[in-house]
């Protein structure tokens, strides 16, 4: 089925004709020009709207305006919170045609802005010809000026809270774009692996996101994901800042099983995450599953999904980057030095003092201190454990 740009219209990223008029709006918004004064209070707010309105000068579409506004902020942030940023794509490079093809990255989960925007640093530090485009919930798009600022910075909208026929409709139209964009747009996507992130780190792709991907396109189950060219992404950091979120978050759903967060919780999750000491941090490109799609063709549909699923799953734990942490989190836990020599004395008295720090954070009145430190050490083990199991000799 042939579709058009404007089938999308409900959804998509804004189109370079699109870009003048959302940088117009957005600079319009009067609580847009309250978070501009909170960076500079002392500058007038036409001096502000003026220096943005010179900042746009010359840009045309959603990728010259993330080169020109999110790229040095991106790059302050890996400078500001993170000992590094580093990027393998080997798997990628071995393919003749790398710079041409274009790549739907199916990805752990580790941040909500920074997961993507990590990325389109890299890719576009590597040489390729673009970035990616991410669906953002929206419940995440609370004011009108986040809705405009996500668009002009290649993001499509996921909507949430929705009946079960409205949830089909949306997914149709989700993943017919996904396919629109990567053989038509000639964009690269990236979506997370599953819905939300993995509060204890343990990744593992749902069958629910690669359904949703193959209801675009034509053909069989393995031509539509062939289409796509799907290839998983491992990212890996060395300490997650919203660590005692995720813990915190655990003991209120234990204490309260009907404990929900609140649209604040997410906001702070964002901040936190953002703003938060991250250490090291690695991305690894995956073999791309066209390499090896195939040898699947001839399964079950549901026998077709449950291998896929163990595939990229494998393939994401093997581009694990295992630091110190998560030999230290394992040893406690099993209450063994197994890999004693993976780490050193300084480096357990860091991370020590790591986790005193982090449970200091957490703010409840019935704080349970063991099962907080468990939840942690649970999140640093856990990658270690899923990378120990694809690497053990068969």
């Amino acid at each position: 089925m042939a579709f058009d740009i404007s089938d999308f219209d409900e959804i998509r990223p804004y189109e370079p004709y699109e870009m003048q008029q959302a940088f117009d709006e957005m600079l319009n918004d009067r609580q847009f020009s309250l978070v501009l004064k909170g960076f500079a209070p002392w500058l007038p707010k036409s001096v502000r709207n003026g220096l943005l309105r010179l900042a746009f000068k010359g840009v045309k579409s959603p990728l010259d305006f993330q080169k020109r506004f999110m790229k040095p902020v991106v790059k302050y942030i890996i400078w500001k919170y993170t000992d590094g940023c580093t990027f393998e794509d080997k798997a990628i490079h071995a393919l003749s045609s790398a710079y041409d093809q274009r790549y739907t990255f199916v990805s752990n989960h580790r941040d909500i802005v920074l997961d993507s925007a990590f990325l389109d640093l890299m890719l576009v530090n590597e040489g390729y010809p673009t970035t990616v485009e991410i669906g953002i919930g929206d419940n995440l798009l609370i004011y009108p000026w986040i809705k405009r600022l996500v668009r002009m910075n290649k993001a499509f909208t996921v909507r949430r809270g929705l009946t079960a026929h409205e949830m089909v409709r949306s997914s149709q139209l989700m993943s017919s774009y996904i396919h629109f964009a990567v053989t038509q747009k000639r964009e690269n996507i990236w979506i997370a692996q599953r819905e939300g992130r993995a509060k204890d780190s343990s990744d593992h792709t749902q069958e629910a996101v690669l359904k949703m991907l193959a209801m675009g396109g034509e053909g069989s189950l393995t031509d539509k994901l062939r289409d796509i060219n799907i290839t998983p992404l491992t990212i890996s950091y060395e300490f997650d800042p919203c660590d005692y979120l995720k813990a915190q978050e655990f003991q209120q759903k234990r204490d309260n099983p009907n404990f929900k967060k609140s649209r604040q919780d997410d906001l702070d999750n964002m901040k936190t995450g953002i703003f938060g000491y991250k250490g090291r941090v690695h991305y690894h490109c995956g073999t791309p599953i066209n390499q090896w799609i195939d040898e699947l063709r001839e399964l079950s549909a549901r026998d077709f999904y449950t291998e896929l699923c163990r595939r990229i799953d494998r393939e994401i734990y093997a581009g694990y980057r295992i630091y110190p942490c998560n030999y230290i989190a394992l040893d406690e836990l099993e209450g063994r030095p197994t890999y004693a020599d993976r780490y050193t004395a300084k480096d357990k008295q860091f991370f020590e003092q790591y986790l005193k720090r982090q449970l200091e954070k957490i703010q409840l009145p019935n704080k349970d201190e063991a099962f907080l430190r468990e939840r942690i050490l649970t999140m640093y083990a856990n990658p270690l454990r899923n990378y120990l199991a694809v690497k053990a000799p068969s």
